[in-house]
């Protein structure tokens, strides 16, 4: 897939790799929890973002770190409501609602949302593929699972990944969402070991060989934090390593806290690779 459309965005998914600024509406967010709940400052945050380069902004109403606790629908539209129309309103920029739950994607896709970022790539809740078609809107499929298999070879693993992963995309596409409305997720951090967390991220070109744009989120992920021994306000540098080595494959997108250090290096790579 060349070009993906993302609102009334086209992007060239086949040259360059785009940023997807992450603001979360929670209270208990692994990174940022509770820093921008009141809407003042969750609007200062986007500006930032902004004037940093993001091309996409994923809000999230529920924190998905290992161990969250799931919040009602009801409170996860009352928190992210608010900000996407105040945003729709005051910035030129596409907006994902970072949810699994159908009713929560519906109310914000009215509000001005224009993508899903689905952590479960359809599977958690049968209505979400028909919300997304019907508001004619575009879809991040992400690669998870309940449980890890005790024993799971290498190959096998990534096997099982990216088999996953066409079960979404055939599910998307069979529903009636649009292939260039599609991107996919290898999901860092979501049912997988530290070690299966490494080998996704040197595995991504076993992603971008499945025609569809890949979006990579290890933004502070305890991936970082296991490998550095760092604690989540020191974990940047190994951020900048994965959007390197992101754009080295071929990704299309990445999912941020810091954009501007990531667009610098985004920037340094594509310089370094142009023939």
């Amino acid at each position: 897939m060349e070009f993906m459309k993302i609102g009334n965005r086209v992007f060239d998914t086949r040259n360059h790799t785009y940023i997807m600024g992450i603001l979360n509406v929670t209270p208990d967010s692994f990174s940022d929890g509770g820093a921008f709940q009141a809407i003042d400052k969750a609007l200062y945050k986007v500006q930032q973002m902004v004037e940093e380069g993001a091309h996409i902004l994923d809000i999230g109403g529920e924190s998905t770190r290992p161990g969250h606790q799931q919040v009602e629908v009801y409170e996860e539209i009352e928190r992210v409501l608010p900000i996407i129309e105040r945003v729709v309103k005051e910035f030129d920029i596409p907006i994902s609602i970072d949810t699994y739950k159908s009713q929560v994607a519906k109310a914000a896709l009215s509000a001005g949302a224009c993508m899903v970022n689905d952590i479960w790539g359809l599977g958690f809740d049968s209505q979400m593929v028909n919300v997304i078609r019907e508001a004619n809107a575009s879809v991040c499929l992400m690669h998870n699972r309940h449980s890890i298999p005790e024993q799971e070879a290498k190959d096998q693993f990534l096997d099982n990944v990216i088999k996953a992963l066409q079960e979404s995309i055939q599910k998307a596409e069979q529903g009636g969402i649009s292939s260039n409305k599609i991107m996919i997720d290898p999901g860092v951090g979501f049912g997988k070991t530290y070690e299966q967390n490494l080998t996704i991220i040197g595995s991504l070109s076993r992603f971008t060989e499945l025609s569809y744009p890949v979006l990579l989120g290890t933004s502070r992920k305890s991936v970082i934090g296991l490998t550095l021994d760092l604690p989540i306000t020191q974990r940047e540098e190994g951020t900048l390593v994965t959007t390197v080595m992101a754009v080295m494959a071929g990704c299309s997108f990445v999912r941020v806290h810091d954009v501007e250090k990531n667009r610098r290096a985004i920037d340094m790579t594509k310089a370094i690779l142009r023939p």
